[in-house]
């Protein structure tokens, strides 16, 4: 009989116990082994039942076992022990507040006091289960390094009341998903409530005079908040209270109205947080992917309401503030809607006050060169409400300026303002237990930190001991893929009697390659069967096997995806190869935990350069893996030549089917005559040449790969420089901000009149020799801006065959004359510094203290 109404009571603990709860509710457990072990040792199996997830562990407990355990004086002092940890981790100073200490001894800009990070996904466990792929696991480590660093961030998502599918196989191995609905009361969170006891709630107009309604549960992320919003409140109507139903589904109205939530909203859960809790106002907020866009546009209502600023002026004081990180390198994996239904949310009666459903259009209108004026782009809206934006990746932030280069038309692809931070991963989530803990046996933690530990030739690891480490972790994966298979088998319909197989699949001697991610298309999950005869004998070579372990979820949508998974599990299914071969469906973080550290060789074969990061082959190299990749995304910065292996790419191959031929025929050379031959060539029953490799990666990836690089570099080159924009620009009223505004207005107005009447040179022989100087002077006319208004530039460099300048350098002209009109002469001596063919232009660009740079406004005049 089917329950109306659900709902879950809560333990309550015997107060011996009391810490179980904080430690239960705070998801540092999620990556401090010691509190995992405490609830482990609870009951080993229900911890294995309810897939280490100690709230569901606790509730699961009868009274009489929590009178044991309250009775037990060596676990009752564990668990104190441990609570004092937490406690202490939650209040002692880390690098953030010793970098703020020494930034004001030395007089530098100050930290950011609070910085708001808003994602559409976050993975932080399995228990709270909100993510879908990297993006989303990308968030979670962002904040669990954030809390590490002792940095003030704070998350805003929404709470998906199905999360993301759960994935199984037909019998033909068709993917099925399935949507497990979660009730929030048995989930590691806390409801919001006003000082009466009620749920706190935000809420949104929306067209037709109806309202969207959300609560918000905060997760405690070690030391940072993560605030989820939820419509699945009485007061909405049905529609409304699906909005939040489930991640990446529905129509794209459903979608809009899941991010105008996630924007819009969750600034007013922001503001609803610091009214409860007195936190402190976010000076910066970043913008991660463009699903959360829309919050620029609250920000900007805010500033109207509550000061005397124009439209113009909110805009550059939200801009100031604001951090937008892009994380697809293709157009089609951006959130595109049509300006008609931007229009029926922002316009007629449902129009923000002061704000035009026209200036909300302009913020997202895709009115450039290339672009579909009939669509509101979030990308676009996040860049062009951004003070500063990036890539992740080094190869990714190039592949980004050329595909957003025309909203700064005039300007040279490798100047458009988008930068690069790569993506890093945390390492105490990712590291397996027991790798760690010998590494914290034999290591100093500075040796941990700089990798130095495993050059070590005195009390060291020795290789006999990192073969018994890696062996262990693929020993551990075997025995979880042969769970996970006989499940699925299961699942598919196989009955109990024909599955005798499944204990004999996999090898923990054999060579054990992995290969787990989404499944867009451009992943290539089906590269491998590129030649399935030649797969076939690298999968059964009588002395040097190999073994493929792979995991993945397709989008429901993407049928050609759902068609990829179908492919390769019929290929495993194949009788001949099934014992080495497996698809383990439903791939998470707990899969994942066991996955990349029980492999040798972590596979990546994306079509280049559409992969932005990549990280899961860095949490295998954290583990010892060696990467076999494209070099695309990260691998493509930080293989060196002894950390795995590049499989070359057919660059320039226009036909698709002959580029997958020629990569495919590539990475099986790479496997039968590289790759195997080194993990099976043994001295004295050790692979000295494969362990050297892989010490080689702990020692150099390991440190470059965390997250905590990654966040202390958003936190100095892009939220410091922000927060610095942001607080002159909101001082005094917004008096910078209008300031900056009018300016702007005037220069654009201004422009379309701006020119480069006359270039001469002076100093040029007929010879031209290294050494020479040139003079270069310009003749400008202005039309009514002055000098301290532009900068006047001569670019300058290497020319090809049809003189477009390759390589360049920028430098200023100086004023040197004026005339009547607006009319000025810049001047410049320039130095040949080298051989070869050379030429130069001068250009016009507008400069103000205001400004990230000089390609902020996308205006040039040029010779």
């Amino acid at each position: 009989m089917r329950a109306i109404r659900r709902f879950t009571v809560r333990t309550v603990l015997p107060e011996p116990l009391a810490a179980l709860d904080d430690l239960a509710l705070n998801l540092r457990w999620s990556w401090h082994t010691p509190t995992r072990e405490l609830f482990a040792g609870i009951d080993a199996q229900r911890w294995k039942d309810v897939h280490g997830d100690p709230v569901r562990l606790l509730g699961s407990l009868s009274p009489e076992r929590l009178a044991e355990l309250a009775a037990d004086d060596a676990f009752v002092a564990r668990v104190r022990e441990l609570g004092a940890d937490l406690s202490t981790y939650l209040s002692d100073e880390r690098w953030y507040q010793g970098e703020q200490r020494r930034r004001e001894s030395e007089g530098a800009a100050a930290l950011p006091g609070a910085i708001a990070y808003f994602s559409a996904e976050f993975g932080i466990t399995g228990a709270l289960p909100q993510y879908s792929g990297g993006l989303g696991i990308l968030a979670g480590d962002h904040l669990k390094s954030a809390s590490d660093l002792g940095a003030p961030i704070i998350g805003v998502g929404l709470l998906y009341g199905a999360g993301y599918f759960r994935q199984s196989l037909t019998r033909d191995g068709w993917q099925a998903e399935t949507y497990p609905v979660l009730d929030p009361d048995s989930l590691p969170l806390s409801l919001l409530r006003e000082t009466d006891g009620t749920p706190a709630r935000v809420s949104l107009p929306l067209p037709g005079g109806r309202m969207l309604h959300a609560q918000v549960w905060r997760a405690d992320v070690g030391r940072v908040p993560l605030l989820l919003l939820d419509s699945n409140v009485p007061e909405n109507d049905d529609l409304a209270r699906h909005v939040t139903d489930r991640l990446y589904g529905g129509t794209s109205e459903h979608r809009l109205n899941q991010e105008l939530l996630l924007g819009m909203g969750g600034v007013k859960a922001l503001r609803l947080h610091s009214r409860l809790t007195g936190a402190p106002e976010p000076e910066v907020y970043h913008c991660n992917e463009g699903h959360a866009g829309f919050l620029g546009v609250e920000r900007i209502r805010e500033l109207l309401a509550g000061s005397e600023l124009g439209f113009d002026a909110a805009r550059e004081a939200v801009r100031a503030g604001t951090v937008f990180t892009t994380h697809t390198p293709v157009p089609a994996g951006i959130d595109r809607f049509g300006a008609d239904l931007i229009a029926e949310y922002f316009g007629g009666g449902n129009e923000v006050p002061g704000i035009s459903v026209d200036q909300v259009l302009a913020l997202g209108r895709e009115d450039y060169a290339g672009g579909d004026p009939a669509v509101f782009n979030m990308a676009v809206m996040g860049l062009r409400l951004a003070k500063r934006a990036n890539g992740v990746a080094q190869l990714h932030g190039q592949v980004s300026r050329g595909m957003f280069a025309a909203l700064w038309p005039g300007f040279d692809t490798a100047e458009v303002p988008i930068t690069s931070i790569t993506n890093g991963v945390h390492a105490e989530t990712w590291t397996d237990p027991e790798f760690a803990e010998a590494q914290a046996e034999y290591f100093t933690p500075a040796e941990i930190a700089d990798g130095s530990g495993w050059y070590k030739t005195d009390g060291g690891i020795d290789n006999a001991t990192l073969w018994q480490l890696r062996r262990a972790q693929r020993e551990r994966l075997v025995a979880d893929a042969r769970v996970r298979s006989r499940k699925s088998w299961l699942q598919r319909g196989a009955s109990p009697a024909e599955l005798g197989w499944v204990d004999g699949i996999l090898d923990p001697d054999v060579l054990t390659i992995g290969f787990a991610r989404r499944v867009p298309t451009y992943k290539r999950l089906t590269l491998m069967l590129r030649d399935t005869d030649r797969l076939r004998r690298l999968l059964l070579h009588p002395e040097r096997p190999v073994q493929i372990v792979v995991a993945g979820k397709s989008h429901p949508a993407d049928e050609q995806g759902v068609r990829l998974i179908q492919q390769l599990v019929q290929f495993a299914d194949a009788v001949d190869v099934r014992h080495r071969i497996v698809f383990l469906p439903n791939y998470d973080i707990e899969m994942a935990q066991t996955l990349y550290p029980g492999c040798d060789v972590w596979l990546n074969n994306p079509l280049r350069p559409l992969e932005a990061c990549g990280t899961s082959g860095m949490k295998a190299a954290l583990n010892g893996a060696l990467n076999l990749s494209i070099l695309d995304g990260w691998w493509d910065e930080m293989y060196d030549g002894e950390n795995g292996w590049a499989i070359p790419t057919a660059d320039g191959v226009q036909d698709a089917d002959r580029r997958d031929d020629l990569e495919a025929a590539a990475l099986y050379d790479l496997l039968e005559n590289t790759v195997a031959p080194r993990f099976y060539d043994r001295t004295d029953g050790l692979p000295v040449q494969w362990l050297a490799n892989v010490r080689h990666t702990l020692a150099t990836l390991g440190p470059k790969v965390q997250a905590t690089r990654m966040v202390r570099e958003y936190i100095t080159e892009l939220y410091t420089p922000v927060a610095e924009s942001s607080r002159e620009l909101n001082a005094d009223g917004g008096a910078a901000a209008i300031a900056l505004a009018d300016w702007k207005a005037r220069v654009q107005q201004a422009w379309p009149a701006v020119r480069v009447e006359h270039v001469e040179s002076e100093g040029l022989h007929e010879v031209v020799q290294v050494g020479d100087a040139v003079t270069v002077r310009a003749f400008v006319s202005l039309d009514g801006l002055s000098p301290e208004d532009v900068q006047v530039q001569v670019v300058h460099g290497r020319v090809g065959d049809d003189d477009q300048i390759d390589e360049f350098e920028t430098e200023p002209l100086s004023l040197t004359d004026t005339y009547e009109g607006s009319r000025y002469q810049f001047s410049r001596t320039l130095t040949l510094g080298r051989s070869g063919p050379f030429g130069y232009t001068v250009r016009i660009v507008p400069v103000h203290a205001g400004l990230a740079g000089y390609t902020e406004l996308g205006l040039v005049a040029t010779a």
